[in-house]
C-alpha cells in the first residue's frame, strides 16, 4: 500500500505541474489537460497545436517519462500486494497443514458457533492441541485469528476429516445446531476412526437415540442441561447460597 500511495502522490503531481506547464505555454484549461491525457496514456491522438518550441518539446517529454513511470509504479505495486498475499496466504495454508500433520491425540471441533467458540477456549485454556473444521470461511478466519489450527470444508467430507488428522485424534465434538448433520458426522468420524471418542450435540431430546446409534459416545442436549440448571435454581435457591458461600470463603 506504502508503495501505491507514492506512486499516486507522484502520479497526481506529474498531473498537476504538466498542466500548469501548457497553462504556461498559453493553452485553454481543456486542451491543457486534454495534451495531458493522451501525452501520459499513449493514445496516439494528434497534438492539439504543434510544438515547434524545443523548451516545450523537452517538457511533453518529461510529462511522457514521469507520467509513465509514476503509472507503472502504481500497477507494479498493486501486482506485487497482490502476489504476496496470495504467496503468504498459501505458505500459512501449508504451513498450518504441516502442523495438524504432527499433532497426536488432538481434539478436532466440528462447528465453530457459540458452542463451538466456548468449547475451544475451554480446550485451549487446559492445554490441549485443536483442530477447528468449519465450511463457513469467515469462521475460520475468526478461528485462526484467535491461534486456532483450523481445516475450511464440511465436516461431513471425510477427506476433509482425514485432513484434520482424525485417525491419529484423541475426540471429536460435532456441535453443529442441525441434528442431521451432527448425526452424518458422527457416522462418517466413527467409521473413519473406531477408536476415537466422539461428542455430539444434540438440539431435541429425540436425536440423542441416533447420535448413539450413529456412534457417539455421549450426547450433550444444551436446551436440556439449561432447562435443569434453572428448574435447580428455582426449586433449591438455598443450596446454592450455600456452595457459593462455601467456594467464597476458600478463595
Amino acid at each position: 500500500m506504502r508503495r501505491i500511495l507514492i506512486g499516486a502522490v507522484f502520479f497526481a503531481l506529474t498531473l498537476l505541474i504538466a498542466v500548469a506547464g501548457y497553462r504556461l505555454a498559453g493553452w485553454t484549461w481543456m486542451e491543457a489537460v486534454y495534451m495531458v491525457v493522451i501525452t501520459i496514456f499513449g493514445v496516439g491522438y494528434g497534438e492539439v497545436k504543434p510544438i515547434s518550441e524545443p523548451g516545450l518539446r523537452l517538457f511533453t517529454m518529461f510529462v511522457i517519462v514521469a507520467g509513465t513511470s509514476s503509472a507503472v509504479y502504481i500497477v507494479g505495486g498493486f501486482l506485487q500486494m497482490v502476489t504476496e498475499g496470495e504467496i503468504n496466504r498459501v505458505l500459512g495454508a501449508r504451513r498450518m497443514m504441516k502442523e495438524i500433520r504432527t499433532l497426536e491425540r488432538h481434539i478436532i471441533i466440528c462447528g465453530f458457533g457459540r458452542m463451538g467458540m466456548l468449547l475451544a477456549r475451554r480446550l485451549q485454556e487446559a492445554g490441549r492441541s485443536l483442530v477447528v473444521v468449519d465450511r463457513e470461511e469467515e469462521r475460520i478466519q475468526q478461528a485462526q485469528a484467535l491461534g486456532y489450527l483450523v481445516q475450511l470444508g464440511d465436516a461431513t467430507d471425510e477427506r476433509i476429516l482425514e485432513e484434520a488428522g482424525i485417525a491419529r485424534a484423541a475426540a471429536l465434538a460435532t456441535v453443529l445446531p442441525n441434528d442431521a448433520v451432527n448425526v452424518f458426522i458422527t457416522l462418517t468420524a466413527r467409521n473413519l476412526n473406531p477408536k476415537l471418542m466422539i461428542l455430539a450435540r444434540g438440539e431435541r431430546s429425540t436425536t440423542e437415540k441416533k447420535l448413539l446409534q450413529a456412534g457417539a459416545n455421549r450426547v450433550v442436549l444444551p436446551a436440556a442441561i439449561g432447562a435443569t440448571r434453572m428448574a435447580h435454581l428455582i426449586t433449591h435457591p438455598a443450596s446454592v447460597d450455600f456452595w457459593r458461600w462455601i467456594i467464597v470463603s476458600r478463595v
